[in-house]
């Protein structure tokens, strides 16, 4: 099984108050991979990166669509170094892409990150 496939399995299993829908859409490129509905009625998008290193690949379309939305919009990144999670927003895509897991998350850690995904307009 493919790590990011690993990863949204656990995302899955921490999240059980969160409505997900796992998005795999050819048709338009950059689209993230999760699209979440919380207790509170509120919808956001998650897209998951999973890295060795420091460094996070993005694709020049997932960058437009986080510049192009950077509202409810957030990056979930599991290092398989450290095991650590770390959640950023959508607005920080363009540094988060040059800076990598230099840059400071909104969110660290498993539970801090489920936290603010199911708490979002509460």
């Amino acid at each position: 099984m493919k790590p990011e496939r690993k990863f949204w399995l656990e995302v899955k299993k921490n999240t059980p108050e969160i409505t997900w829908t796992r998005l795999e859409n050819l048709a338009l490129p950059g689209v993230p991979d999760l699209l979440g509905y919380n207790k509170h009625q509120h919808f956001f998008t998650v897209e998951l990166k999973v890295t060795r290193s420091n460094k996070i690949r993005f694709s020049p379309h997932q960058i437009a669509f986080h510049v192009q939305h950077p509202k409810n919009t957030f990056i979930l990144v599991k290092s398989l170094v450290s095991r650590d999670w770390k959640l950023y927003e959508g607005k920080d895509v363009r540094q988060l892409a040059t800076r990598g897991l230099a840059l400071d998350a909104c969110r660290s850690g498993l539970a801090a990150c489920c936290l603010l995904l199911a708490s979002l307009d509460a």
